[in-house]
Order: C-alpha cells, then structure tokens, then sequence
C-alpha cells in the first residue's frame, strides 16, 4: 500500500503529566482508542480507524512510536521493508521506560497516559463511555486500561507481550496483578474483554489466552482463528487479524471477526448500558 497521509483525520495534542504525544482522530460519536501494533500507524491501521468511524464512533489513534502513515512494506519484496521497520521501532521501544517487553506482572507506565487520554476523550466525545483495541506490541494495553470505569468496550488484538520465552510469560500479559484484579471486579459486575488471535501465532501463545479464559471466566471472549484464515498476501505469519492478514470480504473468518469487534463497539458504546 502507498503511504496515507491522514488527510481526513484531525490531528491535535495531549498533554499529561508533563507528556506531550500527537492524537489523530476522525469521526463522530463515543471515542475508541485504537493503539496501532509496531511499526506505528501503519495505513492498515488506519483503514480499521476509518472502519470505527463509519459506525458512529470517533476513532482516537496516540502516537506512540513509529511514523504516522508510513507503508511497512516499501520494497517489492515486502519482507524485507517489514523487517527493517519493525526492527527499528521495537529497538527503542525494548530500551525505553515507559513499555515494558519481558517482565510479568507489570502494567507499563504508559498506561497511566493512555487512561487520562480516555478519560478526556470521553468528556470530549460523550457516551456511555469508550472503546479501546491494542495491537500486538500494545495488544494487553485495552485490559490494563480498563481499570477505569470509564472503558467499556476492550478489545486485545493479538496481545503479544511479555514476550513469550519462558512459560511464566507464556502465562501471563503485561498487567500488574494489582490491575488485574480490578479488572476482574470490573467483570463480574458486567465488562466483557475480547480476545483475536490467529492459533499458530508464537507471539501469543495459547497458554495467554487459556490464563485469561481462567483469570477473566467468561467476561472473556476469544476468538482463536486458523492460520488458514489469514490474508496470504501478508509479509509475515498470520498475525494481525484487523490489519495485515484481513480479508476484508463478507464470508471470511478474519471479516467475521472484525465485525465482532465493531459490533462490541455498537453495543456497549452507541446503545446506553
């Protein structure tokens, strides 16, 4: 794909405790924070914003890493492009402070950023409250948002940290247990967290969604699609169920599955609960 130059979506500031980040949105209606997967903003992801917006809601994108609309995949062979640019986020992303990578039972420190930014974004936009989908990298990030009341609708789309080298980090997703339980409060009272993943996908284990399945009970909705299912076109395998290896046609399990999502949206943020 050419790269996007987000000509259609409004781009403004966010300031909290003293951090500055650039936010993207476009839209109308209860916000959805939509945090891209690495390499950043990709025009994959922002196809899926396009997506929340059409349904009635304003697609909120942070910019956390990356360049905003760059194409991954620049070179005719794709991989390579793929490789080199995920490579080159994920560098200063392992080194930095604010996101944890390898540790269990932490929450990263950019949560607290991200729940202030749901917070306003909820004062600005109205509704019951919002949304939130994380993407592989920042795919856990939806569940440790949600220990605000004010998150009624997490998606966590191919959670991939802490990575999973051992089975301690296999068994677990980057939430401080402190936060976890919150989160299971918040679920036995009624919040509903969905789970994608592509079931032959090292970067999330089966034991991560098998430990959510016992920690969340039925307040947690996987969706565990064959590797068959994924778009043969992607650079990589199958992974990204909303972005990279959709097939966006009516019939395809990577389709059902993103209506899933949007339907979630529909019926915790455009129907009052």
């Amino acid at each position: 794909m050419p790269d996007d130059d987000l000509a259609d979506f409004e781009r403004s500031e966010f300031t909290h405790q003293a951090k500055t980040r650039t936010v993207y949105r476009r839209g109308d209606g209860p916000a959805v924070i939509i945090m891209a997967e690495v390499p950043g903003i990709t025009p994959k992801v922002l196809d899926f914003a396009r997506r929340v917006s059409e349904i009635g809601c304003t697609a909120v994108l942070p910019h956390l890493f990356g360049v905003p609309g760059r194409d991954p995949n620049p070179d005719a062979h794709g991989l390579i492009g793929t490789a080199v640019s995920a490579v080159t986020t994920l560098v200063p992303l392992c080194v930095s402070r604010e996101f944890v990578t390898m540790a269990t039972g932490r929450t990263s420190p950019v949560i607290d950023w991200l729940r202030a930014l749901a917070r306003h974004e909820h004062e600005r936009c109205g509704g019951p409250g919002v949304g939130a989908v994380g993407m592989c990298f920042t795919g856990g990030y939806a569940l440790a948002m949600a220990t605000d009341d004010v998150l009624l609708a997490p998606v966590l789309s191919q959670p991939s940290l802490p990575f999973g080298v051992t089975a301690a980090h296999r068994r677990s997703i980057d939430i401080s247990p402190e936060d976890l339980a919150v989160v299971k409060q918040r679920c036995a009272r009624g919040l509903s967290v969905l789970g994608l993943r592509f079931t032959g996908d090292r970067l999330v284990p089966a034991e991560r969604f098998e430990y959510l399945r016992e920690q969340l009970g039925e307040a947690f909705v996987a969706v565990d699609l064959d590797d068959a299912d994924a778009n043969p076109a992607g650079t990589m395998p199958p992974h990204s169920v909303l972005t990279e290896h959709l097939i966006d046609e009516p019939g395809q399990p990577t389709r059902a599955a993103l209506d899933q999502v949007l339907d979630l949206f529909r019926t915790r943020l455009l129907v009052e609960v």
